[in-house]
């Protein structure tokens, strides 16, 4: 069993993302799935984001750093979008950190600190023409990982692992997970 934190995406902590930390606690690890929005959901990105933007993207990244305070040091931290944020920090800040799985985002490694650390897995998931992620970006945050994976969906959906939303892509989900669950064996 591997432990992970997982943060949810600019919608909130949405039944979708519920369901995506169950499949991964139903493959035997321990998922703690934070509300950094204190229970506030939205229907659409764009309404997500401006409440991230509201609350201020330093305190959404000092709230998800809070949360692993509690949490053992030896873990993969997780997020979806607007969760990449604590997530990446966490995973090249962290002392233990195990691995990084980053969904629909990658940001430079110069956000956090000058470069990947070797010792992080990482993956990155992310839609071939996602209007919300930087493609190039993600690129260059996996080659310059030591441990590095970026994995590539048709589409441009940015959401697609959340079934609770309308950009929700079941076949791809599905791949998402089994190469995430392969990823988190590797602790276990």
């Amino acid at each position: 069993m591997t432990d992970m934190i997982l943060f949810h995406h600019a919608l909130g902590l949405t039944e979708g993302v519920e369901a995506f930390a169950d499949a991964l606690r139903a493959a035997g690890h321990r998922v703690t799935v934070p509300d950094l929005y204190d229970g506030a959901t939205f229907a659409t990105i764009e309404d997500g984001v401006a409440h991230a933007e509201h609350i201020g993207m330093d305190e959404i990244i000092d709230r998800g750093v809070a949360v692993a305070q509690n949490l053992p040091e030896n873990m993969v931290y997780a997020g979806f979008s607007l969760g990449v944020l604590p997530a990446q920090k966490l995973a090249q800040t962290r002392s233990g950190a195990l691995g990084a799985l980053l969904y629909h985002e990658g940001l430079a490694a110069s956000t956090f600190g000058d470069s990947w650390p070797d010792q992080v897995a990482l993956q990155v998931h992310l839609t071939e023409h996602d209007e919300w992620s930087e493609l190039d970006v993600a690129r260059e945050l996996v080659d310059g990982a030591a441990d590095g994976e970026l994995f590539l969906y048709r589409g441009s959906a940015h959401l697609f692992t959340d079934q609770s939303f309308t950009e929700y892509d079941p076949d791809a989900t599905k791949l998402v997970l089994q190469r995430s669950i392969a990823f988190l064996s590797r602790w276990t």
